[in-house]
């Protein structure tokens, strides 16, 4: 069984990277003077950028059982992820500015701002041991502190925003179902590994973010 399930998520760890790759290209090949186009194709290939520092380990470990040898890998990984996903949530933020033609948003840019550094900075931090199997549980939650509400702000702009394009009416609801997901891998995935599963449902919320993007 727990090869079954290896095998099944080295398959789709493929298919995302594969997928999300190709809609970023699009985006970006087919941006021409559309700013928010063109920002969504950097947003994608971060995305998809950073993501591969974690998955391609992640996948070499599931084929060869290698934990010690891959360990590094997988820790590093984890580290660029983290801040790729956060400059995911600072382009998205303005993504949604551009195309809601929002203004007198200064203060509410400020924050998000402040929040993606501080997040960035926590993940700098050594105290995290990014490289242990067993990270300590107290610096994953800080450093997720303000990722959280950088994404909640985020998720809260898009919902205000629902109705003035309707192909992005439902962002907000995709961005919270991403942290729904997200945070009990946080909680629990050194107590419990197979938690870690749900990772698989939040990248098909980022998915679908492209997906949505796609519309620009």
């Amino acid at each position: 069984m727990k090869r079954v399930f290896g095998t099944v998520e080295v398959i789709f760890d493929i298919s995302y990277l594969i997928t999300a790759s190709i809609l970023g290209f699009i985006l970006l090949l087919s941006s021409f003077s559309n700013h928010a186009r063109f920002l969504s194709s950097i947003m994608a290939l971060i995305l998809v950028g950073g993501d591969a520092f974690h998955l391609i380990p992640r996948i070499m470990l599931i084929r060869t059982g290698k934990e010690i040898e891959l360990r590094k890998k997988l820790g590093r990984g984890k580290q660029i992820t983290s801040i790729s996903m956060t400059l995911f949530y600072l382009i998205l933020w303005h993504i949604g500015v551009l195309i809601f033609s929002s203004n007198n948003m200064v203060i509410y840019s400020y924050t998000i701002y402040i929040l993606a550094i501080i997040r960035i900075v926590l993940c700098f931090m050594p105290q995290n041991k990014w490289e242990e199997r067993y990270p300590p549980l107290f610096w994953g939650i800080i450093r997720n502190i303000p990722f959280l509400i950088q994404g909640m702000l985020v998720a809260y702009f898009y919902f205000i925003n629902r109705g003035i394009k309707a192909e992005f009416s439902l962002m907000w609801f995709a961005i919270i179902i991403s942290f729904a997901f997200y945070i009990p891998v946080v909680l629990f995935s050194n107590k419990n590994s197979k938690i870690g599963m749900l990772m698989l449902f939040k990248t098909c919320s980022y998915l679908w973010m492209l997906v949505m993007c796609m519309s620009l």
